[in-house]
């Protein structure tokens, strides 16, 4: 069977393809860079800008399923860009795929999707979607995941979308990198009480999350049409969490505190100055990352453990001691990869 990986290069996407090669797929990724990634010579690569219309989809030749990782995600920046990476790329892909006869689509969406500026606890599928207009990738990946789901047809075209929350793990460029940066720095505060829990998902439970999915999918054509929040399942109080993880690389704890509200307010004036200057360096706070930072946001995974027979096959604990190696490296050069 063959499988075409979007954003093949990125995170979940070269974790997601390499795992479908050791299970003996044929596997093609996609991206808008050439390939230069480990599992390169052993999947063939597509350059490919999906924000633009595709006349030629000779890429999907064979290909029975799609998992759609390629996404704009971050904090800051315009609408217009998260726009054209969100949506507009999701809808190029789908309408390609219906028209060469894909059979199953595997979406890469996101908790952020029924982000509302309120803590959630336990959240299941039943939340509605996001109508919190402070986050650009929020919105733009929320109108995808309607446009994935809605394009569903059990009878030709079968569409999932699953939702991995703050992903992590050995590759990891964004989350934690940025966070260990941010306190070598000593720009890193805690927001709000310091008692707000939150899901951190290992990307070795986010692959087989992925890994599941299709297989259910090809299995069950009743699962189309559906979203999965796909979670550790061990959420955690991120400040103290964070701060076992600066023990364990010799950092000192994170002390200083700041408001919820102050860290609003200047995520919010943050917002206006980058937008009113045009800047391209990274914002220090957003409204977004307030309420993330601040607030306890972790989901249940029970639907994806019923209909996909997702569960962890990696614990915190465990995951923490695979990880520690590359994070330690982040110390010594906070700057590499």
């Amino acid at each position: 069977m063959k499988v075409l990986v979007t954003g093949g290069k990125g995170f979940i996407g070269s974790s997601v393809a390499g795992r479908l090669i050791e299970l003996g797929y044929q596997v093609k990724t996609l991206s808008r860079s050439p390939s230069s990634s480990h599992i390169g010579n052993k999947s063939d690569h597509y350059q490919i800008d999906l924000t633009k219309k595709i006349f030629d989809s000779h890429f999907l030749d064979g290909v029975d399923v799609v998992f759609h990782i390629a996404a704009k995600a971050g904090i800051d920046g315009h609408f217009k860009e998260y726009y054209k990476a969100n949506f507009i790329a999701t809808q190029n892909i789908l309408h390609a795929c219906k028209k060469r006869g894909v059979k199953y689509f595997i979406y890469t969406s996101s908790p952020s999707v029924v982000f509302s500026k309120n803590a959630i606890r336990n959240g299941n599928e039943t939340l509605p979607y996001t109508n919190v207009h402070i986050s650009s990738y929020a919105s733009t990946k929320a109108m995808a995941e309607k446009e994935v789901l809605n394009s569903n047809n059990g009878s030709s075209f079968c569409t999932i979308a699953l939702r991995p929350h703050l992903v992590w793990g050995n590759g990891d460029p964004h989350l934690l990198p940025k966070v260990i940066k941010r306190h070598l720095q000593h720009k890193l505060k805690i927001v709000g009480d310091g008692e707000n829990k939150v899901d951190l998902t290992h990307i070795d439970n986010v692959t087989h999350a992925h890994v599941s999915a299709m297989n259910s999918l090809i299995n069950s054509k009743d699962l189309g049409g559906k979203a999965y929040f796909i979670s550790q399942n061990e959420p955690v109080s991120l400040w103290p969490w964070l701060n076992q993880l600066f023990s364990k690389l010799e950092l000192p704890p994170i002390q200083k505190k700041v408001s919820f509200r102050k860290a609003y307010l200047a995520g919010q004036l943050a917002e206006i100055i980058w937008r009113a200057l045009n800047l391209k360096c990274e914002i220090p706070m957003s409204r977004f990352a307030a309420c993330q930072l601040s607030h306890d946001h972790w989901f249940s995974s029970i639907r994806a453990e019923k209909d996909l027979g997702y569960k962890p096959i990696i614990s915190m604990d465990e995951a923490l001691v695979k990880t520690l190696p590359s994070l330690k490296k982040l110390t010594i050069n906070p700057d590499c990869d």
